[in-house]
């Protein structure tokens, strides 16, 4: 059986081509040869450098030369497995790493610095890696939180998912004074693409709804919608807009924000690339903030090769290659704002107002007394109508005005005679009809006697 060959055999063997495939070589001619490959750059295995020195590759091929394919085979450091750590030093490492497997190199070497076992500065982390390989330690064993199975994932269309999350972002001037803003933002799991964001005064549940609905509106319906697990995205008005609009809404696990790595990884680019960049002492208020924003969104991001598309591609082109799969409104882009609308029980008073918010409103008079829902606008903050349990429209909600109810004219219902009851409905009204009936058929005999007298 032939033994296994070192991958870096193969490797220093292709660098080394030009050289091997050539037989006696003239004077000079190596050294031209060496510097011209030393000048080209490399895939280097297990390296982040890409060129190689020119010694370096005289030395594989004189080893080549003198002991063939096997000369190429890294050495095996005479060290290998000792190391020259103080004992006190090498038991307070293992005693430290058993006490607590997720210790990092970096931690230990602190908590050795601070018992003042080694001098600040004097332990190398490389040290501290082969003692601990040595000892079959050097991997760090997290918590549960880290060791859940993890899988990549990727949608296969555009509009088949999109991700939801919120990011911190600058304060701006307000007629309120200086406000902290957060980027609210929507991305498209296929294609990266964001289908919209927004800096809102607030992190809110509403917020979001907002940018939902300008994201459809911008670049249609998706089929699921992932957002964090926090109480205000669990709102009812939330759910109801995803049911409405079939949306299936997708709560990610508590403290696990892996889920949405790929717009956490968006975060980052744009702090790298926008909100280090912009110059926030030119920036007016919210509205200048945004247009900036959606015009690096759209002349940047959009049109930047990404690395997770495939051959490169800008998330731009990604989206528009799949078109045919995004589901667009149709019919509900009439309905679009009622969908959006939030919807709130009331119970309209005897003297036809209800509440909300503290204001009174005026309602027809005739749903006096019934349960019905009333329809605001939340981001205009105002009531608009009422509606029957059912969704039946019932009419315009008026705020309400007692000065001008005091000359108002009262609607009186029409004067009705009380109808003569043909039958006795309970056990009193039946013995008082047999009793009148008795007593007019008595009374009329009476009369006919005295009349034959």
């Amino acid at each position: 059986m032939s033994r296994p060959l070192h991958p870096l055999i193969f490797f220093r063997l292709g660098v080394l081509g030009p050289l091997t495939s050539r037989g006696e070589l003239k004077r000079g001619e190596v050294k031209m040869i060496v510097r011209e490959l030393a000048s080209k750059t490399y895939n280097i295995p297990d390296s982040r450098r890409v060129h190689i020195s020119e010694q370096t590759i005289l030395r594989w091929y004189y080893d080549w030369k003198r002991s063939g394919i096997d000369g190429l085979a890294p050495s095996v450091r005479c060290d290998k497995g000792k190391t020259l750590l103080q004992q006190s030093v090498q038991n307070e490492l293992l005693r430290y790493k058993k006490d607590n497997p997720s210790r990092s190199i970096n931690t230990l070497i602190e908590l050795l610095e601070m018992q003042g076992v080694v001098g600040k500065g004097t332990l190398s982390r490389a040290t501290v890696h082969r003692f601990l390989k040595s000892h079959k330690l050097s991997v760090r064993i997290l918590d549960d939180r880290h060791t859940i199975e993890r899988r990549a994932f990727v949608a296969e269309h555009a509009g088949d998912l999109w991700q939801g999350d919120v990011l911190h972002g600058p304060s701006v001037q307000t007629p309120k004074g200086m406000k902290k803003t957060y980027l609210v933002s929507l991305m498209d799991d296929a294609s990266r693409l964001i289908t919209y964001s927004a800096f809102c005064l607030g992190e809110t549940a509403l917020d979001v709804e907002g940018v939902l609905k300008q994201a459809i509106l911008k670049r249609g319906i998706p089929y699921k919608l992932m957002l964090d697990n926090g109480a205000a995205y669990r709102c009812g008005s939330l759910q109801k807009i995803c049911a409405m609009l079939n949306i299936r809404l997708i709560y990610c696990r508590p403290y696990e924000p892996e889920g949405k790595g790929k717009l956490e990884r968006f975060h980052r680019t744009f702090r790298e690339r926008f909100l280090s960049e912009i110059n926030m002492e030119k920036i007016a208020g919210l509205d200048e903030l945004n247009a900036r924003l959606w015009a690096w969104l759209e002349q940047v991001y959009h049109r930047r090769p990404h690395e997770g598309l495939k051959n490169n591609q800008t998330p731009i082109e990604r989206w528009r290659d799949d078109l045919i799969h995004v589901r667009p409104l149709g019919t509900k882009a009439h309905q679009i704002d009622d969908i959006f609308y939030h919807r709130i029980k009331r119970t309209v008073k005897k003297d036809g107002t209800l509440t909300w918010e503290g204001m009174k409103f005026e309602v027809a008079y005739q749903y006096s007394g019934e349960t019905v829902e009333l329809i605001i606008d939340p981001h205009a903050n105002k009531a608009l109508r009422i509606e029957s349990l059912s969704g039946d429209d019932l009419g315009l909600v008026t705020p309400l005005d007692t000065t001008a109810n005091l000359h108002r004219k009262r609607q009186r219902p029409h004067h009705v005679s009380t109808p003569v009851l043909k039958q006795a409905e309970n056990m009193v009204e039946l013995a008082h009809q047999q009793y009148n009936n008795l007593y007019s058929l008595s009374y009329t005999t009476t009369l006919l006697s005295d009349e034959e007298k």
